[in-house]
């Protein structure tokens, strides 16, 4: 674990920068867990992330030597943009890697917060991609690298939230609720806890499809991911630090993972309802709540909204994913007969709340039906089965696809 000291004097070291997050209960949240749920809310720091923390602290600590030919970092956004802002304020030259994928918004602010004191590169499509072209660069040009998570001084800036935490909350916290990508704010978070509010459950967070912390703790050892799902891009790793994973292994008492539908969900759950812009790392904790509701039932919990870097672009996809997620959303591949009036028979199975929203057909010649692809949407999951009930009586030739990954990808 981190030692107490070395959080606290970072927290000292980052005190200028770094804005002091408010850390509030959320009365629709508590409400709907019948519990006391609190948001340490990072996504309100200046980088609209938790980043900053770490980041800031390692490059104030290192010596003008270790700058004199820049830093540099692998990020697939928030630590980049906590590099940045880093880099301006103590005017050293930083280089950052970003891969391809990353959403403009986070690319674009990496930019602003850096100025003329930043170069951003994109390369690779993951972020173990952009990490091999700054090591290559660090070694090359002898620059400082700043990882992002696998590093003694980052992670005691990230364990600086935890500290606030306890400051600000009256009653002690029963569970803590931390995204986990390479596990640098859980490390630091969950340092500090461990020693001040031993009493505290850490439950680690993860979206399913980057859950390197979930199959290494399987395994028994330290295990790269072949491929990941790169959307919560916040925390999408095919591999934890070593140093992390060693911290965390001390520090929490369980560990999940959150499907992708889930985190789209709460993003919508939490802009709709409260008017908070959270990126999908950010929504993660939150997501698992729905997991946790048995457990956590009149207990105080803590959630750290990690961050709000959330690209309005990505929006049409968070709205598909979630409401394939709440089982609203069904994607078919129909036969229909090709005579007249076959489209009208299958519109009379719909149901009064069932709404066509995708359509795409061309007749075939020569061909007794022709295949069409449609999507519709229903207003409760348990209307599905009725329309399935329905299309089977009527004798609709239909094939439900969403359970077919590599046809739905190849389609939708």
């Amino acid at each position: 674990m981190i030692p107490i000291k070395h959080i606290e004097s970072a927290h000292l070291r980052i005190k200028d920068v770094v804005l002091e997050t408010p850390f509030l209960q959320n009365l629709n949240l508590s409400d709907e867990y019948d519990c006391k749920v609190f948001l340490k809310r990072e996504d309100m720091q200046s980088v609209r992330s938790f980043k900053i923390r770490g980041a800031y602290n390692k490059i104030k600590g290192l010596s003008e030597g270790q700058t004199i030919n820049g830093v540099v970092c692998a990020s697939a956004g928030n630590h980049a943009q906590g590099v940045a802002l880093s880099c301006s304020k103590l005017k050293i030259k930083g280089r950052i890697y970003m891969p391809n994928p990353t959403p403009n918004q986070k690319i674009a602010k990496v930019k602003q917060f850096g100025g003329e004191w930043v170069e951003v590169i994109l390369t690779g499509d993951t972020f173990d991609d952009a990490y091999e072209s700054a090591l290559v660069a660090s070694e090359e040009h002898n620059m400082t690298l700043v990882h992002p998570f696998n590093d003694p001084e980052v992670i005691a800036g990230q364990g600086t939230i935890a500290k606030e935490m306890l400051e600000q909350v009256d009653a002690p916290l029963d569970y803590l609720l931390v995204a986990v990508g390479g596990g640098g704010l859980l490390s630091g978070v969950g340092s500090y806890f461990k020693q001040v509010s031993p009493n505290t459950k850490i439950i680690a967070v993860e979206a399913s499809g980057a859950a390197a912390l979930n199959i290494s703790l399987k395994n028994g050892k330290l295990t790269r991911l072949d491929k990941i799902d790169s959307f919560a891009d916040g925390i999408a790793v095919k591999e934890i630090g070593s140093l992390t994973y060693q911290i965390i292994q001390e520090v929490i008492d369980d560990n999940i993972t959150v499907p992708e539908g889930a985190i789209c969900s709460s993003i919508l759950k939490l802009y709709n309802e409260e008017a908070i812009v959270v990126e999908p790392a950010g929504a993660v904790s939150i997501a698992a709540l729905e997991q946790l509701q048995d457990r956590i039932k009149g207990k105080n919990v803590g959630v750290i909204v990690c961050g709000g870097n959330n690209d309005v672009n990505r929006t049409q996809e968070i709205t598909e994913r979630a409401l394939l997620y709440e089982g609203k959303k069904h994607y078919f591949i129909i036969r229909f007969p090709q005579r007249a009036g076959a489209l009208r028979d299958f519109l009379n199975v719909l149901g009064p709340n069932d709404d066509i929203a995708h359509f795409e057909y061309t007749k075939k010649t020569n061909r007794a039906s022709g295949p069409a692809l449609v999507g519709l949407e229903v207003q409760n999951r348990t209307d599905f089965e009725s329309l399935i009930s329905r299309m089977t009586n009527q004798g609709i030739n239909f094939e439900h696809i969403n359970d077919n990954p590599m046809l739905f990808e190849m389609l939708v």
